[in-house]
């Protein structure tokens, strides 16, 4: 039986502790849970929990304009979710690739785009010969940042017109999250590590603009990011890739993750 409530802090704590179950491949839900919990502003979102016999075996999330999001959990319990939401405005879906099959085709529903993903966890880190040093982000980043942010959301192509990023990017500045690449005196390229829950940190969004790219920036800043995650926060780093892109698949690989699980993202036809 699935149930749900709009108040985070009525999410059960036998939820939560079936989500740090797995804490490496439920680490979107449970960071974005984080992050509301520690004052994230939201419109309409709802947290959901499947009950068998008493105890919690599946979770689920959503935070408009971002998608439902799915936990790890068995496939009966995404079949039983599409019915428990059929009321709900569901235009997105995001989660582990085989889940959102099941949501799918039990929701009947009809794609208009599916974003195949990865999600590595970090082995034996490789640092890349590249020129530069990296620093932490500042306020005086803001406006640059923003500009980036934004960029990297129309080139992704996912709720990049939804949402003005000031606000969740001086936080994220504000926390220590954004980390930056630095050639020749300027900012080349940024990536940012989430909180850690569970032991378990992420690094995203990675972005260089397209005048900087080629040059090794994006792995050199991610290396950097996530030995900053290791010694500071989390003893487990990881990422998500889009596997239309093997450019960045192979970076990743190249200094040191490997991969976990697939995913995928899909919007519906209205």
């Amino acid at each position: 039986m699935w149930s749900f409530t709009a108040d985070i802090t009525a999410f059960p704590e036998a939820a939560t502790a079936f989500l740090l179950g797995d804490p490496i491949g439920n680490t979107v839900p449970l960071t974005v849970m984080a992050a509301v919990r520690a004052g994230m502003a939201t419109d309409g979102a709802y947290y959901g929990w499947w009950t068998v016999d008493g105890q919690v075996r599946g979770a689920a999330f959503r935070t408009p304009p971002a998608p439902l999001g799915l936990a790890v959990m068995p496939a009966q319990a995404v079949t039983e979710l599409a019915a428990a939401l059929a009321g709900r405005p569901t235009p997105e879906v995001m989660g582990p690739r085989a889940l959102v099959t099941a949501f799918t085709t039990a929701r009947g529903a009809t794609l208009t785009r599916t974003v195949e993903e990865r999600l590595y966890r970090l082995g034996a880190l490789a640092h890349p010969a590249v020129p530069g040093t990296a620093r932490r982000a500042g306020p005086g980043d803001l406006p640059l940042l923003v500009s980036w942010f934004q960029s990297c959301g129309q080139e992704i192509g996912l709720n990049a017109d939804h949402e003005d990023p000031t606000d969740r990017v001086a936080r994220r500045i504000a926390s220590g999250d954004i980390h930056l690449w630095i050639a020749d005196g300027a900012p080349v390229s940024f990536a940012a590590l989430s909180t850690a829950v569970g032991g378990v940190s992420r690094i995203g969004p990675v972005y260089t603009p397209p005048s900087c790219r080629r040059r090794g920036y994006g792995a050199a800043v991610t290396a950097h990011a996530s030995r900053c995650g290791l010694d500071e926060r989390a003893k487990e780093i990881v990422l998500f890739t889009d596997l239309a892109n093997p450019t960045s698949n192979a970076i990743y690989q190249s200094i040191g993750y490997v991969p976990h699980a697939d995913y995928a993202h899909v919007t519906y036809a209205a």
